[in-house]
């Protein structure tokens, strides 16, 4: 069994649509998400035990930098998946994080989130088909 991966994203749609992603590439789904206050229980409850963690930016109750910043010192790999992210500045404070702008076609997040999980060491051998 590998360990799920994150979903934090506040639009319900898109957070069935990515779900339905990480799903399909033989993942299971902590999440949606769909607050920093959502997202920092998940992250308490189960600390670095992700295989990867796919992050909007934007949330209903702020940014998810401060989430993002606890799964980026615990080691989780970090895909942000959003319309309103500076790529540069990203990539600036999360130099590993991979981005994803909304919107991606799934083949493209489901090749992150098994780059992501792999370089995390989860086994993705299973995952390969997906």
């Amino acid at each position: 069994m590998t360990n799920p991966v994150l979903l934090v994203e506040d639009e319900l749609f898109i957070a069935l649509d990515v779900q339905a992603t990480i799903e399909a590439a033989g993942f299971e789904v902590e999440g949606p998400c769909m607050t920093l206050v959502e997202a920092q229980a998940a992250v308490a409850r189960h600390g670095a035990a992700f295989a990867a963690a796919v992050l909007d930016v934007r949330l209903a109750d702020g940014t998810v930098f401060p989430a993002a910043d606890q799964l980026h010192a615990a080691g989780v790999p970090l895909i942000f998946h959003s319309g309103h992210a500076d790529d540069e500045a990203l990539r600036e404070r999360y130099p590993q994080a991979m981005v994803c702008p909304k919107p991606s076609a799934p083949a493209a997040l489901s090749e992150a989130i098994r780059r992501s999980a792999a370089a995390n060491g989860s086994d993705t051998e299973q995952h390969a088909a997906g």
